[in-house]
């Protein structure tokens, strides 16, 4: 199975479907990425469809929630 990125690729991931962060593709085996955070220490492995090749792309991908109100009552209609 060929992977999208390579080895020394930048790609972006989304966390907790908040986040976008940059990394560094360190290697791919069995369609599994292994890769460093450039903003801190540290890395992830993650399957390629959690991988994306640019910052609006990532962005594109997180789920909006509706906007609620802060506080609801009993007495609210």
């Amino acid at each position: 199975m060929k992977g999208r990125f390579k080895v020394g690729d930048r790609a972006y991931i989304v966390e907790s479907n908040r986040f976008v962060r940059e990394v560094e593709v360190r290697s791919c085996a069995g369609g599994m990425y292994l890769v460093r955070f450039l903003d801190s220490v540290g890395g992830i492995k993650l399957r390629d469809h959690r991988l994306f090749a640019s910052k609006e792309e990532a962005e594109g991908s997180i789920i909006k929630k509706e906007e609620k109100p802060a506080h609801r009552t009993p007495y609210d209609s």
